[in-house]
């Protein structure tokens, strides 16, 4: 496969995360993404771009606890150095901060996940009725 074939297959990838982000479709940006806080629609509701092929699995748990992580370990470490709070009260407040981050997150990460699996043609995106490009064929060396 020559590297001209595959970035002809590929849909855009930037305008795909941010409809990911704004959890929207990822094809049109019109239809949602999600039908409740974690769960996607089958298809969406004004294109009928198929969802069913989107695998996220636990990839939106793992960058949210990275991006939570990276963002309250330094917060905590200026908080304990600039304030000098009583270690409940800073026990407090980071841990509804972080669970809050988490919870607003979370979704939106999926939905970017979900859009990233749309823009490079992932499991079953690529054989949706709205592929801009045929697939290009693979280039199997010949068996020994």
């Amino acid at each position: 496969m020559r590297q001209t074939d595959i970035a002809q297959d590929l849909r855009p990838l930037k305008p795909a995360l941010w409809r990911g982000w704004t959890r929207t479709c990822p094809n049109c940006g019109s239809g949602p993404l999600l039908k409740s806080y974690l769960k996607l629609h089958s298809s969406c509701t004004v294109c009928k771009q198929d969802f069913t092929a989107a695998r996220a699995d636990d990839g939106p748990a793992y960058v949210t606890i990275l991006l939570v992580g990276h963002i309250m370990a330094p917060l905590m470490h200026f908080m304990f150095v600039k304030f000098r709070p009583d270690p409940l009260v800073l026990f407090t407040i980071l841990a509804v901060t972080s669970v809050g981050l988490s919870l607003y997150l979370l979704p939106r990460l999926k939905g970017m996940i979900v859009g990233f699996q749309w823009s490079r043609q992932m499991f079953g995106f690529a054989d949706s009725p709205d592929a801009e490009a045929p697939r290009a064929e693979v280039d199997l060396p010949p068996a020994a």
